[in-house]
């Protein structure tokens, strides 16, 4: 056969691609979000010495330290919870094991503005649980504040991420086996300490990179941290752009929030290098836990998952069902609709764009490509307040540009690009299209190089390989990727707040509204929608878990 290929001159189009380098072909992708970044950064190389002295005066501060000492707790919750929680359903066998090994994941469907303002209807003066304790106890003064309080935005935040931590630390403690726990109990180590002296050692990658995921997320938080009123470095931004009416201050805001995030992204990626140590061939059954351990384990995993799903999603359905005649008027319509426009839109650009990188990844293996690959797709480690500032001082720039070329046109006062459809699709691309690029190049990994030498003993160019094999064969990986992309989009929040047009609003924005104005009931109809259409990419995650354990 190779003698077949080498004779096989290449295709037209086969030539003119290998011409190209492939970090060239890649790099007008990487551009949509390059742009946004840079432009940041590079307002944070020319500071306007007035607007640092108001930051470092009023704002920086109070936000560096609200933020610092957020990651801090939320970084101890998560790892309190989704620690030992994986252990237990990954490698112990108690009542309800089996529910909850995949229970524990559906957190992850919750947007954690909805958790919060769920939370802040239920435990605020007004809400059921003053309301009873006033009941038994004559009053519920000693009760503290939620509302501005660190330790309702925590328990909050502990509850959205926890899963980032649980998922991954989860596959790492399958795939240990017992042989390891074996070895450590027949040296005289309890259950207890051969857990944090081996289990947890040999995970510690994989736990390094869920942590890292979720401190990411509560970097880039907007929604619940706004609804807490617990001012942080995103509603800083926010508020000088949208209440101050100073670009400038959130730019500043912005570019230290891209530093900050950077340096966690590359924490990430270092964790990453290091999980490819003691797998076991097979994953071996779990222990039997007996007496009070067995029960102790499933009151562990049932408060959790009543606390994080089951309790919110239950005040929903009861707020919805005495709002819903209320809410659903003709205007929820419009809110419903440019939510599913903008996700398809959104979700079709990022599969394209994600199928484009991807194949070029595949043909062009070489360093400078893959970095181009990486770059192109951090936007998702990016916050969307960040990627909304990063996108509208460009788009700012050339919409003024091109009303200066129309003026003479007669065309005075139009805003064309800003605030527009096609903004807020550019900035949601580059958000999420590392979601998109990572289902389908696992897909594009299943494509054997067998495969496409076959194709091209047949004379198959580029064009007709990629319809002719490729697209075939990545139809699931594609359709993962567009539904994946869709329903982050319809969970957004800040990029779709900051860069709309006024009066067009979405799902999300509609639930912002509303809790501005502490209206939790009249919040749970569109929060119900985004949740239902949340457990989707949850429930193809616990079945590629199963997948997985099922193949050993």
């Amino acid at each position: 056969m190779s003698d077949t290929l080498a004779a096989t001159p290449l295709a037209p189009r086969q030539r003119v691609a290998r011409r190209w380098p492939g970090w060239a072909l890649a790099l007008p992708v990487a551009l949509l979000t390059l742009i946004p970044v840079l432009t940041v950064l590079g307002v944070a190389l020319s500071p306007q010495p007035e607007v640092w002295d108001h930051l470092i005066q009023y704002v920086l501060p109070r936000v560096t330290a609200n933020t610092a000492l957020l990651m801090l707790l939320v970084s101890v919750g998560v790892l309190c919870v989704g620690v030992p929680l994986a252990w237990l359903t990954a490698l112990c066998a108690f009542p309800g094991q089996r529910f909850f090994s995949w229970a524990l994941m559906l957190p992850l469907a919750f947007p954690a503005y909805v958790l919060a303002f769920v939370q802040m209807g239920l435990f605020e003066f007004a809400g059921p649980v003053q309301s009873q304790l006033r009941v038994w106890f004559g009053s519920s003064a000693w009760f503290p504040e939620i509302r501005g309080s660190l330790w309702g935005t925590v328990m909050v935040l502990t509850m959205a991420f926890y899963p980032y931590v649980y998922l991954l630390a989860r596959n790492a403690f399958m795939t240990q086996g017992r042989r390891a726990l074996e070895a450590a109990r027949t040296l005289g180590h309890s259950a207890p300490r051969a857990f944090w002296r081996v289990s947890v050692p040999m995970a510690r990658p994989w736990i390094a990179g869920g942590l890292a995921l979720a401190l990411m997320e509560t970097l880039a938080d907007f929604g619940a941290v706004a609804v807490f009123n617990y001012d942080t470095f995103t509603t800083a931004l926010y508020k000088a752009w949208f209440d101050l009416h100073n670009l400038d201050a959130a730019a500043q805001l912005a570019a230290l929030l891209v530093l900050v995030v950077l340096v966690l992204a590359a924490a990430e990626q270092r964790s990453q290098q290091g999980r490819s140590y003691q797998v076991a061939s097979r994953h071996t059954p779990p222990v039997a836990l007996h007496g009070w351990h067995r029960w102790g384990a499933f009151a562990v995993c049932a408060l959790v998952f009543t606390t994080s799903f089951a309790i919110p999603i239950a005040q929903l359905v009861m707020w919805s069902l005495s709002t819903w005649r209320e809410e659903l008027e003709p205007r929820y319509w419009d809110f419903t609709l440019n939510t599913v426009r903008l996700a398809l839109g959104t979700a079709a650009i990022a599969t394209l764009l994600s199928l484009a990188l991807a194949w070029v990844r595949r043909h062009h293996p070489d360093r400078a490509t893959g970095w181009t690959v990486r770059l192109a797709i951090i936007g998702y480690a990016v916050p969307g307040a960040v990627l909304a500032v990063g996108v509208f001082i460009p788009i700012a720039w050339l919409d003024n540009l091109l009303i200066a070329w129309l003026q003479p046109l007669g065309f005075e006062g139009f805003q064309l690009l800003k605030g527009s459809v096609a903004t807020m699709l550019l900035a949601l691309s580059a958000r999420f299209l590392a979601v998109a690029y990572h289902a389908t190049d696992s897909a594009m990994q299943r494509i054997t190089r067998s495969q496409e030498e076959s194709a091209r003993t047949l004379g198959l160019g580029t064009w007709a390989m990629l319809r002719r094999l490729y697209l075939p064969l990545l139809r699931g990986g594609l359709l993962t990727a567009f539904l994946m992309v869709m329903v982050d989009v319809m969970k957004e929040m800040p990029i779709t707040l900051m860069t709309r047009s006024f009066g067009w609003d979405t799902l999300a924005v509609r639930i912002f509204q509303l809790t501005s104005e502490s209206m939790w009931a009249n919040a749970a109809v569109p929060a119900l929608a985004i949740v239902a259409v949340g457990l989707l990419p949850v429930v193809l995650i616990v079945r590629q878990t199963d997948r997985r354990v099922g193949g050993g």
